[in-house]
């Protein structure tokens, strides 16, 4: 099976990810394209790595992830594709595939994406995506070899994911992070995961000065507008609004800084 993703921040308003689509299918007749998103905030190069990390696992072996959030389109970032473990990365050099590089296992092999015979015949300096990334995902999929797509690359740009760091209060153990999704439902993901949940004590989050102690199991367990923790299917601990808006209620975004500590 040959099957590309595509993540990207362009919204759906201007038809910019069906263009990509045509550009792929126009070379790769037969690939079967998969749309992760196209709702990353503009230019917001973290969320769009996230989101590329929380997704790729569940996708088969070879799958080739073409991802375009690239704020430095047309100036000298390069373009690149990538092996990385059992899958592919298509897309800027700003640090995209680093939740890639991150989980998977294996090893990474890169390219510079310089060789023009693989791109569209013209190439704009604003859509690289059309013209560059998804020829050579395409490309790609029909078995031309990464090596061929480019020059070798020891190095890739990595973003620095934000971890938490210990809470520096000697009256609360506990530590400090922040908020690095927001959902379509208003729900708070935290860099908080499974390993930051206390045993044998009562976890409790403070956010915009609001505290909420306990962890759910379900959105069930909480009345209507109530504010509930509980870990979320990615392994984060997330704060959310029964059948609301953890979001609109608390007016945070990505950033937002939460600190996590335990009561007896």
């Amino acid at each position: 099976m040959k099957l590309i993703t595509l993540l990207t921040d362009f919204g759906l308003q201007d038809g910019y990810p069906g263009i990509m689509k045509g550009v792929i299918w126009g070379i790769a007749p037969d690939v079967q394209i998969a749309d992760l998103t196209h709702s990353i905030p503009p230019q917001n190069i973290l969320e769009g790595a996230l989101a590329l990390g929380r997704a790729a696992p569940y996708f088969p072996p070879g799958t080739i992830h073409l991802a375009v959030v690239d704020p430095g389109v047309g100036t000298r970032r390069l373009a690149i594709a990538a092996q990385i473990g059992d899958c592919f990365f298509v897309g800027p050099d700003n640090g995209l595939c680093t939740a890639l590089l991150e989980q998977f296992a294996g090893g990474m092999q890169a390219v510079q994406l310089d060789r023009p015979r693989f791109w569209l015949p013209e190439v704009s300096s604003s859509f690289h995506g059309r013209d560059i990334f998804a020829p050579a995902a395409a490309h790609l999929a029909n078995g031309v070899p990464l090596s061929e797509l480019g020059s070798p690359l020891a190095e890739v740009v990595r973003l620095t994911i934000p971890q938490p760091q210990p809470l520096d209060r000697q009256d609360r153990p506990g530590w400090k992070g922040q908020v690095i999704h927001i959902d379509a439902f208003g729900n708070l993901a935290t860099n908080f995961t499974r390993q930051y949940v206390p045993e044998g004590h009562i976890l409790c989050l403070r956010i915009a000065g609001q505290e909420v102690c306990g962890l759910a199991r379900t959105f069930g367990e909480g009345r209507p507008g109530d504010l509930v923790a509980i870990l979320d299917s990615s392994g984060q601990v997330s704060l959310c609004e029964v059948n609301g808006s953890a979001a609109r209620r608390l007016q945070v975004a990505s950033g937002e800084p939460v600190e996590l500590y335990w009561k007896d």
